[in-house]
């Protein structure tokens, strides 16, 4: 059974910093390319940031080009979300998904940018 379990949301100041971690199984994640994406409330879900199977590949929106960076570990079938400079529409709810891969979900985790 494919699952994404994604955690490291909370809430941080403007400016702040947080990083994302999402753990995948039922899979063989290095065969896959992964991507972040987010959900604000009233607001359709948007791909945030993609990265290759291996890692060397990777592409972000522009609303969040130069401030969060993507990167996964095979090892441990895990990708990150590493999140610096945080504005407050960044606030949503931000979820991990095997790129172009129909199927569930997971719960996501939750992002609040306020002061």
């Amino acid at each position: 059974q494919v699952q994404f379990v994604e955690s490291g949301g909370g809430l941080v100041q403007p400016g702040g910093s947080l990083r994302l971690s999402c753990a995948a199984s039922g899979f063989t994640f290095s065969s896959y390319a992964m991507a972040w994406y987010r959900q604000a409330p009233g607001k359709e879900r948007e791909l945030v940031a993609r990265i290759g199977s291996i890692g060397v590949i990777t592409y972000y929106v522009d609303s969040v080009k130069g401030r969060f960076t993507i990167s996964r570990d095979n090892a441990k079938n895990t990708v990150y979300l590493q999140m610096t400079s945080l504005k407050p529409e960044d606030t949503a709810l931000y979820y991990c998904k095997r790129l172009g891969v129909p199927g569930s979900w997971g719960q996501g985790t939750q992002v609040t940018v306020s002061s």
